[in-house]
């Protein structure tokens, strides 16, 4: 009781002992992992003009689109294109709301009606869209399927927020447009006309070597255009490839497993705890093959028939020439090891011609609007191939009035020349069992087809092959010597240059340049996300090497180089920036070489001729001769008839001209059609010019990289 009683008596100093305690430890663990804003921000994918992306809501949307490509597309392609659509989202939202753009809940049932229009879900029996039948199913997706009415919400929230964009973006169509005078310049552009005579001083004149551009000149030229030479983080590596391929050994142990199988042996039978007698593959009857080859192959039995020409080209005559029982192998084909047993043969065509009527029922996928049952088709089939037989020439028009198949029905269901194994199994044989004339019905899964043999080519024998195959596959062994020699590898490289040691090794080095942060694929290696995400991760050093799997066997990469955001470096940009500075500086010499007042006494001094370009105009400023020279063109119509310009530095060289004619267009009354036109152009380009502009000037911190 006297500890009782303490205890009572200082209860209020252990709560603030056990609630310092319980405060250190929550402290404690915040800095551990970086605190509360960290953890936060790990929560984050992006930030959007100070909005916020959460990664959970993310990724959900990529689920939902990796789903909807249904397998057509990668992850990060999932991920690019919900990040679009995020992008474009939250752009265009800061500038609907400061704008107060709106839109009524008429308008957007309007969009729902507009966009649901073809789906048999919301029509009648008129095939019109029914705004009855849609309320009908939102109440039932809402009572019954919680998930389903979310999709429903979601559907409209898009609606929504696209009517809200496209209201934004009509207003600023609507303020977009071209006056009569803007109509009449576009006019004069495409109808004034101009004739001159030129000389020409091509660049090709001068050649590259003669003209010396240093990296100071392209470090210079990548700051004064700064904006054109931005350069995104990036990353380069080079790799080797360790394959996990079989050795010599491998490939002779499956040989060995495989000769096993042609002769008889005894086995202990565990069950029976006793010794059984297994025919081997020698011994078996044909009719038993095809079992065997079930039991002991890693290829499925192929029951098609087979001409010479399809046989193995290294075993096709030796197996083309077996009798009925006959057994050849082990022979290798490509990555197997083999043994084949001849089971049947028979004289076949090569190819025939065939044409079919399709019959099909309910629930099949051939069936469209069909409501007819099986027994129903079945007995139409038999009905049809009854009258065919009896009238070969109504074949056509019962293929347009029943088949299903409308590839072919217009055609008398004539599928034209085809060889065997092309159709499925029961179409097949009975076209190939069969002789020029017949006729039959004949069921697979597309429904009951009519069959009528029109034709059949070049009849040989042909041969049924048993055939049991093993993978050459490296052994246990193999991988742990390939794993061991990777390792050593990885651990020499890490001490010497990377090269010399993969030179040692007879390994080829594979370099990738300038992989960029989200970049998935690795050329050589296809997609390997897990290497680009090692590459640009903080502690990641140049000179770093690490081991990957690969399906093939292993590949060891090494971090060659790292370039962070920011201007481009010289050896990046020397390739763009260099033959513009050996442009300018060829321009400038040829200018320097330029003397006369005529163009014959400058075309003399240089050894050209003087050349005659007629009807020019601004819209395709192409001169004969010389090539795509808008400046060229645009100087000629500045000058007046007779008059020599100046030295015009242009695509392809430096010009001289003379004008000598200028045909100005007649005019016309108006040039509303051309005012028209025009403002058409400039509003057609306003929905991705808005929405390039609102990203360039918005703030934007993507972290994907860090979780994708």
């Amino acid at each position: 009781m006297a500890v009782l009683n303490k205890i009572r008596q200082r209860s209020v100093f252990l709560i603030v002992i056990i609630a310092l305690a319980l405060f250190s430890f929550v402290l404690a663990d915040l800095i551990r992992n970086g605190g509360a804003i960290s953890q936060k921000a790990e929560n984050t994918i992006a930030s959007i003009n100070g909005k916020e992306i959460d990664r959970t809501d993310f990724a959900k949307k990529v689920e939902l689109a990796s789903r909807s490509f249904g397998g057509g597309a990668s992850s990060i392609q999932a991920v690019n294109y919900v990040w679009n659509q995020e992008v474009r989202e939250k752009v265009f939202e800061e500038q609907l709301d400061k704008l107060g753009v709106i839109v009524g809940e008429d308008q957007v049932n309007q969009l729902l009606e507009e966009s649901l229009a073809s789906n048999p879900t919301f029509l009648n029996e008129a095939g019109v869209f029914d705004k009855a039948k849609m309320q009908e199913y939102v109440a039932n997706v809402k009572a019954t399927s919680p998930q389903a009415y979310q999709q429903w919400l979601d559907f409209e929230a898009s609606v929504s927020k696209g009517a809200r964009e496209k209201a934004y973006l009509n207003m600023i169509k609507a303020g977009v447009g071209s006056t009569l005078k803007e109509g009449e310049l576009v006019y004069k552009m495409e109808n004034d006309n101009v004739d001159i005579k030129y000389v020409q001083l091509p660049f090709s004149a001068i050649e590259d070597t003669e003209v010396t551009i240093t990296d100071a000149e392209i470090k210079a030229y990548i700051n004064s255009h700064s904006d054109q030479y931005k350069a995104e983080p990036s990353r380069s590596i080079r790799y080797v490839i360790f394959n996990e391929v079989p050795s010599e050994e491998d490939e002779n142990q499956v040989k060995t497993e495989v000769a096993s199988l042609l002769n008889d042996k005894v086995e202990f039978n565990k069950a029976t705890e006793k010794t059984d007698s297994v025919l081997g593959f020698r011994s078996i009857d044909v009719k038993d093959a095809e079992d065997f080859v079930k039991q002991n192959s890693a290829i499925k039995f192929d029951a098609n028939f087979k001409f010479k020409k399809d046989l193995p080209a290294a075993v096709a005559d030796t197996l083309y020439n077996l009798e009925i029982g006959g057994v050849y192998g082990p022979y290798k084909d490509g990555d197997h090891i083999k043994i084949s047993k001849v089971v049947s043969q028979k004289q076949m065509p090569d190819s025939v011609k065939v044409s079919h009527i399709l019959v099909s029922w309910e629930g099949l996928g051939t069936a469209g609007d069909i409501k007819r049952t099986k027994e129903a088709a079945k007995e139409l089939a038999d009905s049809i191939v009854n009258v065919t037989k009896r009238d070969k020439t109504k074949f056509s028009a019962l293929a347009a009035k029943f088949s299903a198949d409308n590839s072919n029905k217009d055609k008398g269901g004539d599928l034209g020349y085809f060889s065997p194994g092309r159709m499925v199994p029961a179409f097949n044989d009975y076209c190939f069992n069969n002789k020029t004339g017949d006729q039959g019905v004949v069921e697979t899964q597309f429904g009951y087809h009519v069959i009528s043999i029109e034709d059949q080519k070049n009849e040989q024998k042909a041969i049924k092959v048993a055939t049991v195959a093993h993978k050459i596959e490296p052994s246990e062994k193999t991988i742990n010597t390939i794993f061991t020699e990777t390792t050593k590898f990885q651990i020499a490289a890490k001490d010497k240059d990377f090269e010399e040691v993969s030179k040692e090794n007879k390994l080829t080095v594979r370099p990738v340049n300038k992989i960029k942060e989200l970049d998935e694929n690795i050329p050589g290696l296809g997609a390997k996300r897990t290497i680009v995400q090692w590459a640009f991760k903080e502690e990641s050093k140049i000179g770093e090497i690490k081991r990957f799997d690969i399906p093939e066997g292993y590949a060891v990469v090494q971090i060659t180089a790292k370039s962070d955001q920011g201007l481009m470096k010289v050896e990046d940009a020397s390739a763009t920036v260099k033959p513009i500075l050996i442009k300018e500086k060829k321009a400038e010499k040829l200018k320097s070489k330029i003397s006369g007042t005529t163009l014959d006494a400058i075309a003399q001094s240089q050894n050209q001729t003087v050349k005659v370009s007629s009807a020019l105009n601004m819209k395709t400023p192409t001169i004969s001769g010389a090539g795509t020279e808008p400046k060229v063109v645009g100087t000629a119509f500045a000058l007046e008839e007779g008059e020599i310009s100046s030295p015009i530095i242009g695509n392809n060289g430096v010009y001289v001209i003379e004008v000598t004619k200028k045909t100005p267009a007649s005019g016309l009354d108006t040039y509303m059609s051309y005012a028209s036109q025009a403002s058409k152009t400039q509003a057609g380009a306003v929905d991705t010019k808005v929405f390039e502009a609102l990203k360039e000037a918005a703030e934007i911190e993507d972290k994907r990289s860090k979780f994708y």
